[in-house]
């Protein structure tokens, strides 16, 4: 009966930002604008790392599919969300709407592994330097980053499953600005407890497990660093791990706030700050976080734009 009545529903109304015409149009310049830092930073680091054989190591090419989900990231909701703060009736087919979702949740999820991986990447290094070539082989990696993007495959599609079994029928405006899991369960015309359950079970496997990594993996860091006598090894420890640290407090903090709470009926503008910030904003700070606090991609700059 639900899938029934799912199929007279053919478009959703996304009332992002209300606010005048005026913050509109700030909106769009501020939203494009970082857009544009999104793509730019991220495709800078990617080409950086492909054409400077010393970026060829274990960090980079994890940094560099950590770019690739950024990009995904920023281009599966910006574009959208920059088109409809110039018109005024924002309409997404149902279609566009679950496409979005599917691409959206892979690449936050394939997100969340990477900065698990990359911070084993970075224990190892730190806590067992003389073993690193051996346990961080070629193979491992690629290992490592297929089992990331097939840990976001899985969840995306638990999550996006489980959300569009859901029958949606009179009610079709979101309260967002892009079509995600929890904005649009409100919409559901039937009980949506399983589908919440199953969200959330799936928000444990890739949002706490990880985080519950990087933090042991962080622990350990912290620990080794403290007993090393060299100054200059020791700032370089700090500089690299630290940028990665300020990744993870954006990303995860965000998207727990969001995704490891009850789901209440109403979703309000702090909300959809939160939001932005996981959705948007990390996108375009991970780049600059990693390049600006980095000897070896500064220098992979001067040496491809011969400064």
């Amino acid at each position: 009966m639900g899938t029934k009545n799912q199929t007279y529903l053919t478009e959703f109304i996304l009332l992002g930002f209300s606010s005048g015409q005026q913050t509109q149009i700030l909106l769009f310049v501020v939203f494009l604008i970082i857009y544009l830092l999104t793509v730019f930073g991220n495709l800078l680091i990617i080409v950086l790392i492909y054409v400077d054989s010393r970026l060829h190591t274990p960090m980079y090419f994890f940094l560099k599919n950590l770019s690739f989900t950024d990009l995904l990231f920023s281009t599966t909701i910006v574009p959208q969300m920059l088109f409809h703060l110039l018109v005024t009736r924002k309409t997404i087919s149902f279609a566009r709407c679950s496409i979005q979702m599917i691409f959206f949740l892979i690449a936050g999820c394939t997100e969340s592994s990477l900065l698990a991986v990359m911070s084993y990447d970075c224990y190892v290094a730190v806590c067992k330097p003389l073993h690193y070539s051996t346990l961080m082989t070629q193979r491992v990696c690629v290992q490592l980053t297929i089992g990331s993007w097939a840990s976001g495959a899985f969840v995306s599609l638990v999550d996006t499953t489980f959300t569009f079994s859901l029958s949606y029928h009179g009610q079709n405006i979101i309260n967002h600005y892009f079509c995600e899991p929890p904005a649009l369960l409100k919409l559901a015309s039937e009980e949506s407890y399983k589908a919440e359950m199953a969200i959330f079970a799936m928000g444990v496997v890739i949002l706490p497990g990880p985080l519950s990594l990087i933090l042991f993996s962080y622990w350990n860091i912290i620990s080794t660093v403290i007993q090393i006598q060299a100054g200059e090894r020791r700032l370089k420890v700090f500089s690299t791990c630290g940028s990665h640290l300020m990744v993870v407090v954006f990303f995860y903090g965000s998207t727990i706030f969001t995704y490891m709470r009850p789901n209440s009926k109403k979703m309000n503008q702090r909300d959809k700050v939160i939001s932005v910030f996981y959705s948007v904003v990390t996108s375009m700070l991970n780049p600059f976080i990693y390049s600006l606090r980095n000897k070896d991609v500064k220098e992979a700059f001067r040496k491809v734009f011969g400064r």
